[in-house]
């Protein structure tokens, strides 16, 4: 991904942002009542506000500091989800059976980390830490398989390539690729210290 910078936003801030999932969609009303529905994008786009996250100056001076680096909206960099950010719920621990990644095929070394909600499987990257399993048995990272943070592909090494029909699973931790949706911070020491939270409006990048 072209200008991106593989620092993760402030923790501490980012665990008190807002924010969530958008869709684009298209609704077309009919003559006869009825509405047609078209789905314009095939993968959801996650936006959030950090300002929220902010509580104390040095959070504030935390976050300017990364924004100049940044140079704005120029560079992306890691963003870390409060709300989903892990491949298991809340309040349990990864386990390499979390999410399934498909099914071997004897020759098909590299698999993408996806994470799946109802059908809809959301690809992964950004990756902090994986644990991988072949048929429910948790193989070695670095000797079994190695796993690019970058992209979250799993590479099997030659001679632990899934057997036909074999299923895939992982569980892994992983940060979202954004960007600030702003190219200029209007922050009020005054303002802040009163309680009126600037707006740090941070958005999901696609490679």
């Amino acid at each position: 991904m072209a200008g991106f910078h593989d620092v993760r936003f402030p923790a501490a801030v980012s665990f008190g942002a807002t924010g969530g999932p958008e869709w684009r969609n298209e609704i077309v009303p009919l003559t006869s009542g009825l509405e047609q529905r078209n789905a314009r994008w095939s993968q959801s786009r996650h936006h959030y506000d950090a300002g929220t996250g902010l509580r104390s100056l040095a959070d504030l001076e935390e976050v300017m500091a990364f924004f100049e680096a940044r140079r704005g909206s120029l560079h992306a960099f890691r963003f870390r989800d409060p709300f989903d950010h892990l491949s298991c719920k809340s309040g349990r621990k990864i386990a390499a059976t979390d999410q399934s990644l498909g099914l071997g095929d004897g020759r098909n070394a590299g698999f993408q980390l996806v994470k799946a909600y109802g059908d809809y499987a959301r690809p992964i990257t950004r990756v902090e830490s994986a644990r991988v399993a072949i048929a429910g048995v948790e193989q070695r990272e670095g000797l079994d398989f190695v796993v690019d943070m970058s992209t979250g592909r799993i590479i099997f090494q030659p001679g632990k390539i899934p057997s036909k029909v074999a299923k895939v699973t992982a569980g892994f931790s992983f940060d979202v690729p954004a960007r600030f949706d702003t190219d200029r911070l209007t922050i009020s020491m005054k303002s802040f210290n009163a309680g009126d939270i600037p707006s740090i409006p941070i958005i999901e990048v696609k490679a």
